[in-house]
Formats: C-alpha cells, structure tokens, sequence
C-alpha cells in the first residue's frame, strides 16, 4: 500500500487529513520531532504540533519527554484496537440518536407502501424482520436449499413453537428432513408443478408480500415487499392460488 493510500485508509477510519498524515509519517520514522515529521509528511510543522497532540489524546500517538518534544506511534495492534472501538462508539451513538428520531408511523415494517431491495443481505434481514412480525402465518417459497440459510431457518422454527402455522414450499425434498421434528409444514413441488419457481416469495398474514428475484449482476438477488396493503392482499391471494393448485397436484397422485 502507498503512502496516499495509507493516509486515504485512516481518513476512512475517522482521522482528519493531517492526522492521517503524521501518524502515517511517524510510522516511517519510528519517533520524531515535529520538523521531522512535517519534513516526512509535508504537513507544515506548525499544524504537525496540534495534529500529533489530537492523535495523543486519540491515544494512537506517545509524547516522548525531550527537547525538543518528540512523538512516536503507538503499536499497530494498540492502534488497530483504538480506531475499532472509536467506530464502535460513534456506530452506537449514530443509531441511537436514529432510535430517537424515528416515530411509529415511520415503521418500515408497516404502512402499504410497496419498497424494493437490492443484495442478497437486505433482503435476507428483511425477510427475518417479516417472519418475527408475523401474527398468524408464514409461507416461505425458497426453490433450493441455499433459499433458506441457517438464519432464517431457525426464525421459523421459532416462529412455528410460537403457535404461527409456518409453511416452506420448495422443490427439494431434502427440506423435509431439514425441518423433520419442527412444526414446520414442508410443501414438495415437483418438476410436474404448473407454476415454475421465478424466485423466493414470502407472504406474511395474507396481506404481507415479498418477491424477490436472482439476478446476473454482482447485487445477486433484486426484492419488492409490501406490508398491510390491498396490494400486498391481492399479491397474496395469487401466491396462495399457485401453492394450491401446486399442492393439490401433488396430493393429488
């Protein structure tokens, strides 16, 4: 990594520009006074005093006893330890004050509006949210077993002790196993099932939807969702239509 990119790094970490500057400078001298960190770094030495004294009290920085004064950094791995909790602390204090702001009715849980995600994450920790949100029921359409990661799998088996009928429709019928022993109802679609699986689907209460889709760039997967909205009971009343006709098929034979 270069000196730019060193000093671009710590600016990502929460450092000012000249802070980044000096530490990275006194990483390559070892100590030094304030002439030779600004001569190293190109920080003018009057602003090197007040940048080492900052990274003093961030704790990343020793003052030495000498005259002229001098600093040195402290190890990488106390440093490492400094900025990580640093991040931690303005992270926490970040959604706090976000906890503050944010009033009931802006609960995206809720609402009718139709919302889209992006990325196989989001939509993972949105369908979690969804299933722990749920009063009643739960069916989940996960094509292959990879739909389901262990995550999720275990919120419904929560969900289904709770007392909520969880369904999972899937065309594995190693699922079954899966969830053997859980009072999770597993529904096998075959190849012979007139509805072909577009992607995962997750209805919620019957008037809570999402559809999600794979797709070929690197976001991976693409989701809409909706909660209690017309548009998410008319969206549910297809879904329940399709696992009908494919389950009765089934039964069927």
């Amino acid at each position: 990594m270069s000196t730019p990119d060193a000093v671009d790094a710590l600016k990502r970490l929460g450092l000012s520009n000249y802070e980044a500057r000096v530490f990275v400078a006194l990483q390559r001298l070892g100590t030094g006074t304030a002439q030779a960190v600004s001569d190293v770094s190109e920080v003018p030495r009057s602003q090197v005093y007040g940048a080492a004294d900052d990274l003093v009290e961030r704790g990343l920085v020793e003052l030495v006893a000498s005259s002229p004064k001098e600093y040195r950094p402290v190890s990488l791995e106390a440093a490492r330890e400094q900025l990580t909790e640093r991040l931690a602390r303005e992270r926490d204090r970040a959604f706090e004050n976000l906890a503050e702001l944010r009033t009931e009715t802006e609960d995206p849980s809720s609402g009718g509006a139709v919302a889209t995600l992006r990325g196989r994450q989001p939509i993972d920790d949105r369908i979690g949210d969804l299933i722990r949100a749920a009063e009643r029921r739960v069916v989940f359409v996960a094509p292959e077993s990879r739909s389901i990661p262990s995550s999720l799998a275990a919120t419904l088996r929560e969900r289904a002790a709770e007392g909520v009928a969880v369904g999972v429709v899937t065309a594995e019928a190693s699922e079954r196993e899966r969830f053997a022993g859980d009072p999770v109802q597993v529904f096998v679609m075959d190849e012979d099932n007139p509805a072909d699986f577009a992607g995962r689907a997750l209805m919620i209460d019957d008037d809570t939807v999402l559809l999600s889709v794979t797709t070929d760039d690197a976001v991976g997967e693409e989701a809409m969702w909706t909660a209690e909205s017309s548009i998410g009971r008319i969206l549910a009343q297809f879904m329940q239509s399709g696992i009908d006709s494919g389950t009765g098929r089934n039964e069927g034979r």
